[in-house]
């Protein structure tokens, strides 16, 4: 239930760094040159609230920031008003409003704070107003109907209420008022929204996301408050509600908010309040909901919100002059001569796990499949071979490791004979006891000998011996929580180093880490942008790549430090990626992409941001040139050399199953 008071323009320029001249309509432009995009920066302010706080309302008034109302992290609605300071975050209480509530609207009228509905356990049709010098509030009037998960944003003297939930559905009404007791509808969305992201650009509303009936849009729709038109302006990549929109230069921002599975987002979308063109901007943090926006004179405030608990956090969001949208660094190691990537990005043999054909296929860059399993001309396998997730070149090219992950089984296949060398797990029969695994993700081989996986469900990093048995593992079976070594929260990537240590991605808290070879943790990050983490890589240089499989999906370069160093993540088009699983860097510098749900693999170029290559139609197939839901890869270099993973010569021979 989103409750803000969503700006149109603002500053984009911190109080502490030199501010450009005011732009035509009223926010600091940053200089740059003529046809350059400035980039959107959002970052953690230096402080933080003393308590969470989601659903809150939050309005400028003058140099400070009055902050009302809300949910603290207990679930109680408050009541309580205070003013912020915006560089130093400190509060000073101003009093209370007549009655608490949360997910209501607010605005300044006058002097005075005004909050439109909202409500505690039901919604209300309260208008309350809160006169900041003298600490008093009053009811003082009554909306047309209780209305709480509306939005507002001014436009000169007029305050317009867009949306809201009246009990029973969401509603389309937009209604204006300038003394904030006596509203018009103006105009009538073309259905029902409540937690809509709404902000000003060029004397229209931008109306973006929320909630209907049927669940949360996509829709961008443009509303002429003086006509009562409403157009549809654009898409979003993914539907959203529960977001924050804001106004900054030329460009509007919709920013975090909840997803179809009601899960917070940290995606960040660009609309041209012209055109209506979506580009991908730089994510938030970290994913965040609820938040309570509005200007400053240091930029664009993201007040607490809710990231699957409520928080305390203060983001400030400004345009940077001296970067671009999009932005993208390159990957270490030069590429080649961009005129002989286009032609064959690759030397040598792509092994990829079509898993949603239970099949594995090996192919050249001229996309001519020269090997694929199961196949009548190579010994079946062992079990029913089904939902090859990962898999991975061993032996100097001469085997292939796979996790088949729904089959609850690990497999090790000569290649290019096909003959089963050993399977561990019991297929179709999950189990954490010797010999079971549950979800086994990446199979890989461990330096020194015998392998490592990811036994997802039972939420621990399994060691088996070259010998097949098991050994070792990190992490305590079904206890699936953050706190290695002794738990792992759910992992689904356990990628090993050369040194014996680990990469693991873990899905519960969207953890990235690197621990040792008995799991004591080396460094671990919640990456910002990054949703469900997944196969996290390290480069050359030290620094790591990770894919986000969400929608749209991304790839994330960072360091040691977490620190995002580049980050894909196309809205839209035919650069967009759907739920992307892994993200190899390869030698030449480019990025080979599992893109999932595009049932495709891709070639990036991180210098342009574009896909040299592809293999996969957009839609799933088991004919030339398709892929089903691939998920897994491996590359295999001329001469046999494997230059993605590690690798090990003693092969294991134990079958785990009799």
């Amino acid at each position: 239930m989103l409750t803000t008071a969503n700006p149109s323009v603002a500053p984009a320029a911190d109080a502490t760094e030199a501010t450009a001249p005011p732009a035509a309509n009223g926010a600091r432009a940053p200089t740059a040159d003529p046809g350059v995009v400035p980039s959107l920066r959002i970052t953690s302010t230096r402080y933080r609230l003393p308590v969470p706080i989601q659903r809150a309302v939050a309005v400028r008034d003058g140099a400070s920031v009055i902050v009302a109302g809300g949910l603290e992290g207990s679930g109680a609605t408050v009541g309580g008003v205070f003013r912020m300071d915006p560089t130093t975050g400190k509060l000073v209480a101003l009093g209370k409003l007549p009655r608490p509530v949360h997910d209501g609207a607010g605005a300044m009228i006058g002097g005075r704070l005004f909050v439109f509905g909202g409500g505690s356990t039901t919604g209300t049709d309260l208008v309350q107003a809160f006169d900041p010098s003298t600490g008093r509030g009053a009811v003082v009037g009554h909306l047309p109907v209780s209305l709480s998960d509306l939005s507002a944003v001014s436009i000169g003297a007029t305050v317009y209420l867009v949306g809201g939930y009246d009990g029973s559905s969401p509603r389309p009404e937009v209604y204006g008022t300038k003394d904030g007791v006596h509203l018009t509808q103006v105009a009538t969305l073309p259905l029902g929204l409540r937690y809509p992201a709404v902000t000003a650009a060029d004397g229209r509303l931008i109306v973006a996301g929320g909630q209907a009936a049927h669940g949360p849009t996509r829709s961008v729709y443009a509303v002429d408050p003086v006509s009562g038109t409403v157009r549809r302006l654009g898409t979003l990549p993914a539907p959203v509600a529960h977001a924050a929109a804001f106004t900054l230069g030329s460009s509007v921002y919709v920013a975090g908010g909840r997803d179809a599975t009601d899960a917070a987002v940290a995606g960040v979308s660009a609309v041209d309040p012209r055109s209506g063109a979506v580009r991908a901007a730089r994510p938030l943090p970290r994913a965040a909901a609820d938040a309570a926006v509005t200007t400053s004179p240091s930029g664009v405030l993201l007040v607490g919100g809710w990231g699957g608990t409520t928080l305390d956090q203060v983001l400030r969001a400004r345009l940077d002059a001296a970067a671009t949208e999009p932005t993208a660094s390159a990957l270490v190691g030069a590429a080649a001569a961009t005129g002989a990537a286009k032609v064959w990005p690759f030397a040598g043999l792509l092994l990829i796990a079509d898993r949603g054909n239970n099949r594995l296929l090996v192919m050249n860059a001229r996309k001519h499949i020269v090997w694929r399993y199961p196949s009548p001309g190579l010994p079946p396998p062992r079990f029913r071979f089904y939902f090859p997730d990962d898999a991975f070149f061993v032996h100097g090219g001469h085997a292939i490791l796979i996790n088949e992950e729904e089959n609850d089984l690990l497999a090790e296949i000569a290649y290019p004979s096909g003959r089963t060398l050993w399977t561990y797990g019991h297929a179709g029969i999950a189990g954490s006891s010797p010999g079971y695994v549950h979800q086994p993700d990446d199979l890989y081989p461990y330096p020194g000998g015998g392998v490592t996986v990811a036994d997802a469900k039972n939420c621990r990093i399994l060691f088996l011996d070259a010998a097949g048995a098991y050994d070792r593992q990190i992490g305590t079976n079904g206890t699936c929580s953050h706190g290695m070594p002794a738990t792992v929260g759910y992992p689904n990537g356990d990628t090993p180093l050369p040194d014996g240590h680990l990469l693991i991605s873990e899905l519960n808290g969207a953890w990235v880490s690197e621990v040792t070879a008995t799991g004591h943790v080396v460094w671990s990050h919640q990456i910002p942008g990054l949703v469900e983490p997944s196969d996290p890589q390290q480069l050359a240089d030290g620094t790591y790549l990770v894919a986000s499989y969400a929608s749209p999906g991304a790839v994330i370069r960072f360091d040691r430090s977490g620190k995002v160093l580049w980050y894909y993540h196309p809205a839209g088009g035919p650069g967009m990626l759907d739920h992307p699983s892994l993200a190899m860097p390869l030698p030449n510098g480019l990025v080979a992409v599992n893109d999932d749900y595009h049932h495709r693999v891709v070639l990036i170029d991180p210098r342009t941001d574009r896909i040299v290559w592809q293999y996969g139609t957009g839609s799933p197939g088991s004919g030339p040139g398709q892929l089903s839901f691939p998920d897994g890869m491996d590359l295999m270099l001329p001469g046999n050399r494997l230059p993605l993973h590690v690798d090990f010569a003693a092969p294991v021979v134990q079958a785990g199953r009799p």
